[in-house]
């Protein structure tokens, strides 16, 4: 690995499943000392990106956050022989596509709203701090639902409006395992669209029903992820700080409460695991819902 990737870790929750996290390393960056997405959200907070191998494939989800992290995945599942990969994005955020083009002779496949919103951002993309140039575009495109199979492995993609509405997740039915991508996050969610948290309430309330045993989300703690993920809690308690975030008196002590005091509860339960950079992201929350009701 090299300096970029020094601090990865390859975990493996899973037979064939393996998360390839970075970042949570207190006092260090990677990118530059001033702002830069790599750094101010992606590494601070933690970032996994997934893949499942099986029968010399591989099923990559997101390329993570620098070239030299896509590098160091496909250095790794070549050397577990993968001789053919295809991609998954979750999403259309920086931290998941900014290594599409180490993938560039591969597959890669999102649902068709990531494809026109990276279209649609690409200026904001190539010119950002830093920059994802060359942009690599999908290749194949969906609308709602797909199904692939890796080693004997079914895997179905799902579009889910929560966080983005490009929101895209890979669900395992037989082993009942959920990769969430950004829909799902720990300690909480990081409100990028509070124009739309009514449908993320609505889309968290639907994910409920799913028969979910474990998750696997992008940011999360280590620990957590390397140990078989969270269990459904995490989804009612991500859906129960945005219903909070826009009840008015909720809201009142959100602006004054910190996030450790705010989510007492579910942190006491074990539903999410408290890390202090998300006092931070909280802080953005509450401003991001407040802006978008400014009559509240």
């Amino acid at each position: 690995m090299d300096a970029m990737t020094a601090t990865m870790r390859i975990l493996e929750p899973y037979p064939g499943i393996y998360a390839y996290y970075d970042g949570r390393i207190e006092g260090k960056r990677l990118h530059s000392e001033g702002p830069n997405w790599v750094d101010d959200g992606a590494y601070s907070l933690g970032i996994a990106s997934y893949a499942l191998v099986g029968d010399g494939k591989a099923i990559v989800y997101d390329t993570h956050m620098t070239i030299e992290h896509a590098r160091a995945i496909r250095r790794h599942l070549e050397g577990l022989g993968v001789t053919a990969i295809q991609v998954v994005l979750s999403h259309w955020h920086t931290d998941h596509i900014a290594g599409n083009v180490v993938f560039a002779d591969c597959e890669i496949i999102a649902l068709k709203l990531t494809a026109d919103t990276m279209e649609a951002n690409r200026a904001k993309l190539e010119t950002g701090t830093p920059p994802i140039l060359p942009l690599v575009m999908p290749t194949r495109t969906f609308e709602e639902s797909m199904a692939l199979e890796i080693g004997g492995r079914r895997v179905e993609l799902h579009h889910f409006n929560i966080h983005s509405a490009d929101g895209c997740v890979m669900w395992l039915p037989e082993e009942r395992i959920l990769l969430a991508g950004d829909t799902l996050e720990d300690t909480v969610t990081y409100i990028s669209e509070p124009e739309h948290i009514e449908t993320h309430i609505a889309e968290l309330e639907r994910m409920m029903t799913w028969p979910i045993e474990r998750i696997l989300p992008n940011h999360g703690d280590p620990d957590r992820i390397k140990a078989g993920g969270y269990h459904k809690t995490l989804i009612d308690a991500n859906r129960e700080y945005l219903e909070r975030l826009i009840d008015p008196e909720e809201s009142s002590r959100a602006h004054t409460l910190s996030l450790a005091e705010f989510l007492e509860r579910d942190i006491s339960t074990g539903a999410v695991i408290y890390f202090a950079p998300y006092e931070t992201v909280h802080r953005e929350n509450v401003a991001a819902v407040g802006r978008d009701n400014p009559h509240d």
